[in-house]
């Protein structure tokens, strides 16, 4: 919980970076209203002992929802405050029986063009993919997503799954995920390929290293005027910094 005031649901589901729908902040919400997310399945593969094909309500059904208020930061500088309703993604892991030699976790976005005609640019190599050490990855602040405010998260903020790592910036959070595979081997992840010197695979916010474009020390919170200091690790430093020890 926290006490910050919350980014308004409007902001929230009107400026967002979802480039399978267009790479303008207002193309997701514009580009995906006819996006069809029922039925849904989620592979698990790899590392694990119980691979599996599992649709999304059986995924979900063992479970029950939370919802948390996470500070969302981007690398572009600007920030959120989103009340996510989602499960911790350890949870759903340790049903697959990982392996031990699952060092990592690897997240892929669904590629299908035609629903995401932004797929049809190669803006990134498609599909979008992402990854967390394992370690991350079980980290009781890690959740998978399938809701905001209260409702079903809409298509624009990456429906019906998504990942939410609220110490790392946003492109680490990858949307419409279809399926996640354990891995002995850290793996490729599509903004690092793309722009190695820009973005990297930890992408942990620290207000100390600068964007080669920009500086990270201050952030503008959406729906704010002028910038705030901006916290390392996200302001999540006491849950995840020895981590990196």
């Amino acid at each position: 919980r926290t006490d910050e005031e919350l980014t308004t649901h409007k902001d929230a589901t009107r400026y967002n970076n979802f480039y399978e729908f267009g790479t303008d902040k207002s193309d997701p919400a514009r580009n995906s209203g006819q996006f069809q997310t029922d039925p849904w399945s989620l592979v698990v593969e790899g590392e694990v002992g119980k691979p599996g094909i599992v649709p999304l309500e059986t995924l979900l059904a063992p479970h029950d929802l939370e919802e948390r208020v996470y500070r969302m930061r981007c690398v572009e500088a600007w920030s959120m405050v989103i009340p996510w309703v989602g499960i911790p993604l350890g949870k759903i892991l340790k049903r697959f029986e990982p392996t031990s030699k699952a060092k990592y976790v690897s997240f892929e976005t669904l590629y299908d063009p035609e629903r995401m005609p932004g797929q049809k640019r190669r803006v990134l190599d498609w599909p979008y993919r992402e990854g967390l050490r394992i370690d991350e990855a079980m980290n009781p602040l890690v959740i998978l997503a399938v809701g905001m405010y209260g409702e079903t998260l809409p298509n624009q903020n990456g429906a019906p799954l998504r990942l939410v790592v609220p110490w790392k910036y946003g492109f680490k959070g990858i949307k419409s995920i279809v399926k996640i595979r354990l891995q002995e081997e850290e793996p490729a992840t599509s903004w690092n390929v793309s722009a190695p010197r820009e973005y990297g695979f930890y992408a942990n916010v620290n207000p100390d290293v600068n964007h080669p474009r920009w500086s990270q020390a201050r952030e503008r919170r959406i729906g704010s005027f002028g910038k705030q200091p901006t916290l390392p690790f996200n302001g999540y430093a006491d849950q995840v910094a020895s981590l990196y020890s």
